[in-house]
């Protein structure tokens, strides 16, 4: 993603919503990867997603990270962010960025829910 315009990273992307490429909801941006701090030229280089990337978010979220052993944590790419609206857009499928995949074990018990 190419924009030259500022952007708030607390209220402008943190927990806002992924969708890839096929119009999916893929997850949340939880954390971000950030380098060029201590140049003063900060640039984010990755979004985080998981329970692992919680843990530097307060007590209630380590405490919540803790209870959900076993999640991972999925990096992906700044250069794979398309657009930031008021969801963050992604060029690729979350297949192809390992996103989503609790979403595609629990689509299996929601199924079975009439109504669902």
């Amino acid at each position: 993603m190419s924009s030259a315009k500022p952007l708030d990273l607390g209220l402008g992307l943190l927990d806002h919503q992924l969708v890839d490429s096929e119009g999916r909801r893929c997850g949340n941006v939880d954390d971000l990867e950030l380098e060029g701090v201590r140049d003063g030229e900060p640039r984010v280089t990755a979004i985080l997603v998981g329970p692992p990337a919680w843990r530097g978010r307060g007590l209630l979220a380590r405490l919540a990270a803790s209870l959900a052993a076993g999640g991972k944590m999925v990096r992906v790419p700044w250069e794979e962010v398309d657009e930031i609206e008021a969801a963050v857009q992604l060029k690729k499928t979350a297949r192809e960025l390992r996103l989503g995949r609790g979403d595609d074990r629990a689509r299996k018990w929601v199924e079975r829910i009439p109504g669902s």
